[in-house]
């Protein structure tokens, strides 16, 4: 298929750019810093390893951008036509094979997964952070100083009837998402508002202002308190 052999090509040469950086990285390491009495001496076996990893991930995540760029996913089902089925599949595979391995793997802390998402196209406010897995990151958007639980997911992609689809899930500010609770694609939560532990939100779900949602699937536990929205018009 053309998107494999694209990708094939894409991520050999982003490998070797990698490569020849840290080696450059290395060299100029070893010349600048003394061998010995300082952190450089125990770890300078590790240094070309460690550099080519992250300058890997970091090119290909400009890489991804750019084909973000020049082949955009639009919301709604994937277009039948030649360009948008190639950067689909191309997005797939930069997904799948490069970084699903960095955002599954839990080697990151929590607070370095904020950069990595922004990168891929997630919009989050000041002050938010995620201990769960966003998936198709440039479908979602979140407030500021919300909380996404520990191994929550958030899926805006569908696949119904043989064709896969984006809806952006949309998430508000000051929200908690309880922890392995799952929002499916299309999900709107209003601000201040509260998912419970485990809940899995469906499709196309509107959670209003203030609102405490769980349960599978999720309803409505408890409404707005009136408090929270009078905090919500003012944050």
């Amino acid at each position: 298929m053309p998107a494999i052999a694209c990708f094939a090509g894409l991520l050999a040469a982003t490998a070797a750019a990698a490569s020849a950086s840290a080696a450059g990285l290395t060299h100029l390491a070893h010349a600048l810093l003394p061998a010995h009495g300082t952190l450089a001496g125990p770890l300078a076996p590790l240094l070309p390893a460690i550099a080519c990893i992250v300058l890997f991930y970091a090119y290909a995540l400009l890489l991804h951008r750019l084909l973000l760029h020049a082949l955009p996913l639009r919301s709604g089902p994937v277009e039948s036509s030649v360009r948008a089925a190639f950067g689909y599949q191309l997005y797939l595979l930069f997904y799948l094979m490069v970084f699903n391995a960095l955002i599954r793997s839990r080697v990151l802390p929590i607070p370095l997964m904020r950069p990595v998402y922004l990168a891929l196209g997630a919009r989050l406010g000041a002050r938010t952070h995620t201990g769960g897995t966003i998936l198709d990151p440039a479908f979602v958007t979140i407030g500021h100083d919300t909380l996404i639980g520990e191994a929550a997911l958030l899926v805006p992609h569908v696949l119904e009837g043989g064709t896969p689809a984006h809806f952006p899930i949309v998430i508000g500010n000051h929200v908690t998402i309880g922890t392995h609770a799952v929002l499916l694609a299309g999900v709107t939560v209003g601000d201040h508002a509260l998912v419970a532990a485990h809940a899995l939100v469906a499709k196309g779900t509107v959670i209003g202002p203030g609102e405490v949602w769980g349960g599978v699937p999720a309803r409505r536990l408890r409404g707005a308190r009136a408090d929270l929205l009078q905090r919500g018009q003012t944050a």
